[in-house]
Formats: structure tokens, sequence, C-alpha cells
């Protein structure tokens, strides 16, 4: 890893220290992630060019705070909504391979990209689809999103999504990571939805004000 800057580093570090349980394929798969969003980075502008030297700890480790909340079972079934370049979907598709990830955004260029690099990285446990998310007919147990739209707004187009079935101690429900001051984003929920800070858990001051936040199944 001498080509990787320290933060780098640390951020792979990390994503090592939170899954012990990592074998050897998971972990090279791990690694592969930064030759292939740089490639994929060069001819569709996934993640800021300006950006992309902190692939790992902006993007990638940010996946994991999802796992704040969970460490998914097998059969496990989780909708990424908003996927862009497959994050989270793409990263926690490699730590958990018992479950299945559905990528979905409504920009076909942005899914091509995410089934080359599920292709890339022999991830048979994702499905990659073009749709709107409120058009889509697949349900999960979770539904996933890295700041790809409000939470007003993911609550009402994810509320048929979510399965009856429970295969978690957690909830079916939302997982949304998020930045910022959220107290008025996160009112009409206040009385059910749960906050996780980022900082300690990832291990980087980049993460501070970065939040994961889990809602559960709001029914219509």
């Amino acid at each position: 890893m001498a080509f990787l800057i320290a933060s780098e580093e640390q951020a792979i570090r990390r994503i090592f220290e939170l899954f012990p349980e990592l074998n050897e394929q998971q972990k090279e798969q791990i690694m592969l992630l930064g030759e292939l969003y740089s490639q994929w980075n060069e001819k569709v502008n996934l993640i800021s060019r300006k950006d992309i030297g902190n692939l790992y700890l902006h993007h990638i480790l940010h996946s994991f705070g999802i796992v704040q909340f969970i460490h998914f079972k097998p059969g496990t079934i989780i909708i990424d909504a908003g996927t862009g370049g497959g994050l989270p979907g793409i990263p926690l598709a490699i730590v958990f391979p018992n479950c299945k990830f559905v990528l979905v955004d409504s920009i076909a260029k942005k899914i091509r990209i995410c089934q080359n690099i599920t292709k890339a990285l022999a991830l048979n446990n994702v499905t990659c689809i073009t749709s709107r998310l409120e058009k889509l007919s697949i349900q999960a147990h979770y539904v996933v999103s890295r700041a790809a739209m409000p939470l007003e707004v993911l609550v009402q187009y994810s509320r048929n999504l979510f399965l009856k079935e429970q295969r978690n101690a957690l909830p079916n429900g939302i997982i949304a990571l998020k930045g910022g001051n959220l107290t008025e984003e996160l009112k009409p929920y206040r009385n059910r939805v749960e906050l996780a800070e980022l900082e300690s858990f990832l291990g980087h001051d980049y993460f501070h004000q970065k939040y994961a936040v889990f809602l559960p199944t709001i029914k219509s």
C-alpha cells in the first residue's frame, strides 16, 4: 500500500479492523476498488476528480458507517437507493457475501458502471437496476442510502419496499448516511429515529458531524 497517502492507509486498516473475519479474496476485492473507481472515474464523473485520491477515507470507509447499526445476517436483502457509483452497496456486498444487494439508480450510465465494477469483483450477490426508487417492484429488509436524498423523500419513495419478514434483530427499515445539522430533517421522526455519530466509530476526524440514521419501517 506504499502508493496510498497516510489517511488512505488508515482507512483501509480501519476497514480490516471492523471486519476481522474477511478472507484474502475479500481483502483483495476491497483493495481492487481503488483501481476500479479510478479507472471509471476518468470516463464518468462518479466522484469529484479532486476527491478521488481520498476514495477509501471519504467514500468506502464512509459506506461502512451502516454497520454501526447492524451486521446483516445471511439471507438479508438490501436495496441501495440512489446508488450512484455503487456506494454504499458495493463495499457492503463485499463484506456480506451471503446477503443480496439491489443497487438502484435512475441514471443508466451509472448503473452500467456498477455492473462493470461488480463483474470485475466477481460479486454474485449484487443486482443493478436502472429505475426510480418509487417505481421499484422488489422488496427488501432494508433500504440504505448515502446522502442520496432527504429522509422525507426516502421515506415516501421506499414506503412499499419493505418485506414483512424480520431476519435481523434490528427491525426492517431505512439506514441512511448523512452529515451536518439534521435537526429539521429528523424532526418529523424524532420519536422513532436513531442517530449514531461516525467519527469515533470509523476512527477519523473527517467524519465529524457525519451520522448513520436508522428509521424503522413506516407503514402507509
